[in-house]
């Protein structure tokens, strides 16, 4: 299996609890040195392969379909490269939009286009896409972010009807705030600079925020890594189609 994305946070959450499970995972970065100290790592736990690639880019990402392909079939795609910026609507740039796009968006489409029918030709296969909240529930100062979120649970969608009658399912997963390495620094530094307290200051962030929130906490990249492989286990067979909610209550909806 493939996760792109996986030398950090959810991703690499989600290749170890492949790795406990005994699977087989095929890493994705931009640095050499670091999916090198990634594979290093996480070899601890199973076979674990490194393909530095900019899934962003169509030639890397040619280059990295063509690699996993000489290790043999791809049971399970997770695309779960993305960024976010947080800024003012009126400041994003034409530039920055078509840059979000190629990253959030392109690279699961590459991908999944690369992929799917092979599994279809096969009759197995699990395609899995990490969206957002964000993309049923838009955020001001996310709007970039989420538009690419919203793409991605159409793109999900639509790929499991052309899957349709087939043992290949395609699902999004759609995490709300979870605490990363990279986000748990930057909101330490700003409970810092507010100079409060850590506890306090998530507890204030959920109570003024994120107030609709049910857990009223950070998710852990954990608990998002094994709704992953669960999806993309025999037991979620009949899952399919589905943006699959990993945030805690937020979006205030029974559907």
């Amino acid at each position: 299996m493939l996760v792109t994305g996986s030398t950090s946070g959810i991703g690499k959450a989600t290749t170890i609890s492949f790795l406990k499970e005994g699977a087989k995972v095929i890493i994705n970065g931009r640095s050499d040195s670091t999916v090198d100290a990634t594979v290093k790592e996480l070899s601890y736990f199973g076979t674990v392969y490194g393909i530095r690639a900019d899934v962003s880019k169509k030639d890397e990402s040619d280059e990295l379909i063509s690699r996993v392909n000489e290790l043999g079939d791809l049971d399970v795609l997770v695309n779960n490269t993305g960024v976010f910026t947080v800024k003012p609507f009126e400041e994003v740039t034409d530039e920055e939009w078509l840059e979000y796009y190629q990253i959030n968006v392109m690279s699961a489409v590459r991908l999944s286009r690369a992929f799917l029918g092979k599994m279809m030709d096969r009759n197995a296969g699990r395609i899995i896409t990490i969206a957002s909240e964000a993309g049923i529930k838009p955020y001001p100062e996310l709007i970039p972010y989420g538009v690419s979120k919203t793409a991605l649970i159409t793109l999900s969608r639509g790929l499991a009807e052309v899957a349709k009658g087939t043992n290949v399912t395609v699902n999004s997963v759609l995490p709300g705030p979870t605490w990363t390495e990279g986000f748990g620094t930057f909101i330490t530094d700003l409970a810092n600079e507010n100079g409060q307290d850590l506890d306090i200051f998530i507890t204030e962030y959920f109570k003024n925020d994120q107030p609709t929130s049910l857990l009223q906490r950070y998710a852990t990249v954990e608990e998002v890594a094994d709704t992953i492989v669960f999806l993309a286990s025999e037991k979620a067979s009949a899952i399919n189609g589905a943006a699959q909610r990993v945030e805690g209550g937020i979006i205030q909806s029974i559907l």
